[in-house]
């Protein structure tokens, strides 16, 4: 973890993000075996972030968790900048009708956020789930979005891929993403073609606004034992209806920029 340049409120911040990253409470010395932070230093900023209420402490357990303040804040700025709420009986009845995972994303920091998910009939571990970050050169509903970025946004997004290679297929140089991106404009859905964790395939298509902007991606994901990359091809037209009717419910939605303004 970098420590923040932001002062005491950046490391702060850092504290919130070490102690969320581990998913479940934790406690003091694990905090400070993965911290740059001196130990005073640490302690001082997990008491002042408990006394806030932004961390629980357990003292029976001696851990640290996320407080009912840090919810409650987290909780206003997800039904502001997420469309999920209104997506959701949507994503509802495509999964009931397909019976496979559905996932609804936003593109963060240049980025794949999981904004909802509903579990296949048969679920399959996999990486995604609802407030998970993951990469948008390599994932199916990533692509999608990023296929559909006016060019200079684009520009700055693929500056911000990794390019790390996480099976044979994954796409790993800027040249092949942008022949990947103009394929998947040209037909207007996008294929992860177990690019990001081996025997998992997926289609997804982008959620556009009236005017195209990008305002989220809606994939469907199976494993391989099951879905071939046809069988999912085949779902197009089902998850196209899907995205273009959250499009409509969210005409009124604001982008988190204009809310802003």
């Amino acid at each position: 973890m970098a420590a923040s340049a932001d002062g005491t409120v950046g490391k702060a911040l850092d504290v919130l993000d070490q102690v969320a990253e581990y998913g479940r409470p934790v406690r003091f010395g694990e905090l400070l075996e993965a911290s740059e932070f001196p130990k005073a230093t640490l302690y001082r900023l997990l008491q002042t972030l408990v006394n806030q209420r932004m961390l629980r402490y357990d003292s029976d357990r001696q851990t640290y968790a996320p407080g009912v303040r840090l919810v409650r804040l987290a909780h206003a700025a997800w039904s502001q900048y997420s469309i999920a709420p209104l997506a959701r009986p949507h994503i509802d009845r495509l999964s009931a009708q397909l019976g496979e995972t559905v996932h609804l994303a936003q593109l963060d920091g240049g980025q794949v956020l999981y904004v909802d998910k509903r579990n296949a009939r048969q679920p399959v571990e996999m990486f995604s789930q609802a407030g998970k970050i993951g990469p948008a050169y390599c994932t199916g509903v990533g692509k999608a979005m990023l296929a559909f970025l006016d060019p200079q946004e684009l520009d700055r997004v693929i500056t911000q891929q990794a390019f790390h290679r996480y099976t044979d297929t994954t796409i790993t140089s800027v040249e092949d993403l942008r022949d990947e991106l103009a394929a998947i404009r040209r037909q207007g859905y996008s294929l992860d073609r177990e690019e990001h964790e081996r025997g998992i395939i997926c289609v997804a298509l982008p959620i556009l606004s009236g005017s195209g902007r990008v305002i989220g991606g809606l994939s469907v994901t199976g494993p391989t034992s099951r879905k071939t990359i046809d069988d999912l091809v085949g779902l197009v037209p089902l998850i196209r209806d899907t995205a273009q009717r959250i499009a409509g419910e969210a005409q009124d939605w604001r982008f988190p920029e204009q809310a802003a303004q």
